[in-house]
């Protein structure tokens, strides 16, 4: 992930929807069984949200280094290079009470000229940041009366910031307060991130 690029926000396009089937029907052939998942998140899969053009996708695995090893090959023939990004953030409300190694993962990205880019996060089943993943883009999409504030944060930030290190980290704390309001959302609801 080229941390030192400008980000850019864009308008939602209502091509993301089915590009991002295509790649984790991609993905899911390239990977084989041991993706057990592969799910379109981010803010690309939520109608209406403006995005930076870059796919989400999260392969949720059994095991994460058995499936780093494998993946490796098949990915770097679709143009994904491996980054050393081995850890997500945890939630300011979770810090000291996680254990840390369970918001492990392993991420690859694609930026090339001919194919869609992609940031890909692989996570443990079951890990709470999959089921976060999971739950903010559900979250977003029961939710579209705050699509438009959050996308507008969004255009505010990339447009203050100067590179998308710094993008995230000041996101992060934004994401931490959404997720209260949305696991509030799941226990009301029912939700629970595998059908």
């Amino acid at each position: 992930m080229a941390l030192a690029e400008k980000p850019v926000v864009v308008p939602h396009d209502p091509a993301w929807e089915a590009g991002g089937r295509r790649l984790c029907a991609e993905l899911t052939a390239a990977l084989g069984p041991l993706a057990v998942r592969v799910d379109h998140i981010g803010s690309t899969s939520v109608p209406g949200m403006a995005a930076k053009d870059v796919y989400d996708v999260q392969v949720s695995v059994a095991d994460l280094d058995a499936a780093a090893d494998a993946f490796e090959t098949p990915l770097a023939v679709l143009g994904f290079v491996r980054s050393p990004y081995l850890r997500d953030h945890v939630p300011a409300e979770r810090e000291g009470r996680e254990d840390p190694a369970d918001w492990a993962k392993r991420y690859w990205s694609r930026r090339t000229a001919d194919a869609p880019h992609v940031n890909l996060h692989v996570r443990r089943v079951g890990s709470p940041n999959e089921r976060l993943a999971l739950l903010f883009r559900d979250w977003l999409r029961a939710t579209p009366q705050a699509v438009p504030a959050y996308a507008r944060f969004k255009y505010v930030l990339a447009g203050a910031v100067a590179d998308t290190g710094t993008y995230a980290d000041v996101k992060d704390p934004v994401v931490d307060l959404v997720v209260v309001v949305a696991e509030q959302w799941a226990e009301r609801t029912g939700w629970h991130p595998h059908p």
